[in-house]
């Protein structure tokens, strides 16, 4: 079976990490994987959004694999496959899958089922919306093996939610529940296990029906505006209205709501 399993249907793509016999922790072949079908999702102009799911009822994802990824990084694992070799050639497929550094204007939704620990939290604060079930747990647990989560979580932890409880995460190791998560703006809902996909595929959903440029665009916008001085920012807004503005679906939303019919975007 493939470590990831890409899906395309009803504007929707659904990314499933797919190695629940090792709680889906990312290996050299699901970190390629990824990457690959973010580029493809990215250039995919039926695609207007992502779920990204674990495979089976225990885990989103425990994090790296310990005895395939880390190993290859160190030096320690020689590469045995075309997975090793692709992401020894270029180390930048390991940030893309993460959605480390890698601009990304399509929403992506992460539905999180179980663990959600060291590579796995860091992996989902790169998505834009979180849905967790009832069983689901997050942690960063890499200071109490002598190594630091620096998949993204040292730069965007503290942005998410308040910075004392991002430190607390960060340095005692401990593991939060999914109600604490959600307290914290973490996730944005907490759902019985049973009805987590559902959720997801109603935000996405709801996504896809609306202008998918201007979707992409605010989405620019906020990542563009991001720590910026107002003085800046707003000028980045205007430039990406005035981007909107003069795009054909500017025109079939006004029109369409005018007229009593469903609009019909084409993204331009």
């Amino acid at each position: 079976m493939p470590a990831l399993i890409f899906e395309k249907r009803d504007h929707l793509a659904y990314l499933t990490l797919n190695r629940p016999e090792v709680h889906n922790s990312l290996n050299p072949e699901m970190l390629v994987s990824l990457a690959a079908a973010w580029k493809e999702i990215d250039t995919d102009d039926s695609v207007r959004a992502t779920i990204v799911r674990g495979a089976g009822k225990v885990a989103f994802s425990a994090g790296a694999d310990l005895g395939r990824l880390i190993p290859l990084f160190t030096g320690a694992r020689k590469p045995e496959d075309e997975w090793d070799a692709k992401l020894l050639a270029d180390r930048k497929l390991g940030d893309i899958a993460l959605l480390r550094g890698y601009d990304m204007d399509k929403p992506v939704i992460s539905a999180v089922n179980g663990f959600c620990i060291a590579g796995g939290m860091e992996f989902i604060q790169g998505t834009d919306l979180r849905v967790a079930s009832e069983n689901a747990s997050f942690g960063l647990q890499e200071v109490k093996w002598a190594i630091i989560p620096a998949a993204g979580s040292l730069a965007r932890l503290q942005r998410q939610i308040p910075y004392c409880k991002a430190m607390e995460i960060l340095l005692t190791g401990n593991r939060i529940d999914a109600q604490e998560a959600w307290r914290l703006g973490l996730v944005n809902y907490v759902v019985p296990q049973e009805k987590l996909i559902a959720k997801a595929e109603e935000l996405a959903a709801t996504i896809a029906q609306n202008g998918p440029l201007a979707v992409r665009k605010i989405k620019e916008a906020v990542r563009r505006t991001s720590g910026r001085p107002y003085e800046e920012a707003f000028k980045i807004e205007n430039e990406i209205a005035r981007e909107v503005m003069k795009s054909d679906d500017a025109k079939e939303g006004p029109r369409s709501f005018m007229e009593k019919r469903k609009p019909n975007y084409k993204g331009r």
